[in-house]
């Protein structure tokens, strides 16, 4: 056996079945030693070694996807692009994904680097893309492929190479974060190196400091925190992860950013990097709102008036939203958006009993404030949480509503309790100031209407999918009715072959 052959037969060996820590043994020992650490330093793990999330990779995928004129491709596995890419879609995503096939030959070889540099000098197009994103997956990443040798820019096109692993990057949310600390990374390399063009939709009038504002939210929540900041002589900057290069300049170049979204780290680096103070938790709620604009308005400099002011107004209006909007029922509730804490707190305000919260995303400084008011109210507040978890919590609490992943809302819809699924119902809706406070209230209230309705179901398919008719053949089944699961297949497929025709074919010849 050659040297060639054993490394191929090795790099076989290394595909998404081998496990998080011989694939990361993997990484360290092809040279991505610092990588695996900066991630375990960034992303943190918690008691279980990886929440229940879908691939993290998505996170990245969707970020580079969002953003006008910016090329993305995959470097993975086939079965895990063709995830990937379908979950894409699903969400919206109406933009080719590009992807470097490879095998174990070309993976050992190095061909499968020069068929990346290839793609990339195809792609990098100026009068199509200002950007060309390159992801490597886990089998790329375990391997070694070197995309930081790869040039950082093609005819005026920009280049960005990033590793995102499953088994070094959690969730997809903390994916996010990886391709939004790279871009500003190299966003600020190029303010360094002279001046940068201004954003397309920036208003060149515009002469209040500006706030960045980090984390994917709900349109109008970036419309309400432009509001806010208005009463303290500021105005919103740019929404990071941004939707175009150009806005990445103006992010750099705000007076301070928003950790609306607590676990971007990478990103979080890069603005104090560049200088700028960074503050947590978001206007969420009558005492979340008042606690960001106090905050807020002293690191703006807001004279104490104007910060009174706008506290006070907020209040009101406010208060009366939630007034108008009660919830009357204990909720446990779980995600991996990283927007948790802040839902939490906007329901507790509402007047719900929330007796468990669950985040797939890490605890860092910016969601210490949100974590702590939510345990001084006797909320059980849990990082990292698996499944597992979120399950425990919902039989130990009997919650009257879960919000939840969608396993989580598969178990409690198979309990009949009303629930929701975070992602599409709560964290795509309004959270901050009065629209938030009435908007997440109606969807929950809704839900919670649906109880008898529940009930109902419950009774009527009662005794289905359980014992004989749930299609598993235990043992106990099969001594009891004599039959399993082998006979049942047969009788089937003699059904199927009889109704074609096909059956009485076969006798006949």
């Amino acid at each position: 056996m050659t040297a060639s052959e054993a490394d191929i037969i090795e790099t076989q060996e290394l595909g998404c079945h081998a496990g998080a820590e011989k694939l990361a043994a993997a990484a360290s020992a092809s040279g991505k030693t610092a990588l695996m650490a900066q991630f375990a330093e960034d992303y943190p793990k918690g008691p279980h070694d990886q929440p229940q999330s879908m691939c993290p990779a998505f996170g990245s995928l969707r970020v580079g996807l969002r953003m006008r004129r910016t090329a993305t491709v995959l470097s993975g596995s086939a079965c895990c692009v063709y995830g990937l890419t379908f979950t894409s879609h699903f969400y919206g995503a109406k933009r080719t994904v590009g992807y470097v096939p490879f095998d174990s030959e070309s993976l050992v070889t190095g061909k499968l680097f020069e068929d990346i540099r290839e793609a990339v000098h195809d792609l990098a197009d100026p009068e199509k893309n200002d950007a060309v994103v390159i992801i490597n997956l886990c089998v790329p990443t375990a391997s070694g492929v070197p995309l930081e040798l790869l040039p950082k820019e093609i005819n005026g096109v920009r280049i960005v190479g990033i590793d995102v692993p499953g088994f070094g990057v959690p969730t997809h949310a903390e994916a996010k974060d990886v391709l939004a600390g790279a871009m500003l990374e190299y966003a600020s390399e190029e303010i360094k190196a002279g001046p940068v063009a201004r954003p397309t939709q920036s208003d060149p009038e515009q002469t209040k400091p500006t706030v960045a504002l980090v984390g994917e939210m709900f349109p109008v929540d970036a419309i309400t925190i432009d509001r806010l900041l208005d009463a303290l002589g500021a105005a919103a900057g740019p929404v990071v992860p941004t939707r175009e290069w150009r806005e990445l300049y103006a992010a750099l170049d705000c007076q301070a950013a928003a950790m609306i979204h607590p676990f971007y780290t990478a990103t979080a680096r890069q603005f104090r990097a560049a200088g700028r103070p960074l503050i947590g938790s978001a206007p969420v709620g009558v005492e979340g709102t008042a606690a960001w604009l106090e905050a807020m308005g002293e690191l703006l400099g807001t004279d104490r008036a104007s910060i009174d002011a706008a506290i006070s107004t907020q209040k009101a209006a406010i208060r009366a939203a939630l007034d108008n909007n009660p919830i009357d029922a204990k909720i446990t509730l779980s995600g991996y958006e990283g927007s948790e804490l802040l839902v939490a707190r906007l329901l507790i305000e509402s007047g719900a009993d929330v007796a468990y919260v669950g985040s797939a995303c890490p605890k860092t400084e910016f969601s210490a404030l949100d974590a702590e008011w939510l345990e001084a109210r006797g909320v059980s507040v849990k990082f990292r949480a698996s499944l597992e978890d979120d399950l425990i919590a919902m039989e130990v609490f009997k919650p009257d509503l879960v919000i939840g992943t969608t396993p989580v809302v598969q178990k409690a819809k198979e309990l009949a309790i009303p629930s929701l699924y975070f992602t599409n119902l709560i964290s795509a809706r309004p959270l901050m100031g009065a629209a938030g406070a009435g908007s997440v209230a109606q969807v929950i209230n809704s839900a919670l209407a649906n109880q008898p309705r529940m009930l109902a179901m419950e009774e009527f398919f009662e005794g289905v999918g359980n014992g004989p008719t749930s299609g598993v053949w235990t043992p106990e089944i099969i001594a009891r009715t004599g039959v399993g699961g082998a006979w049942l297949m047969l009788v089937w497929i003699t059904i199927a072959l009889a109704a074609t025709g096909a059956l009485s074919t076969f006798s006949r010849q």
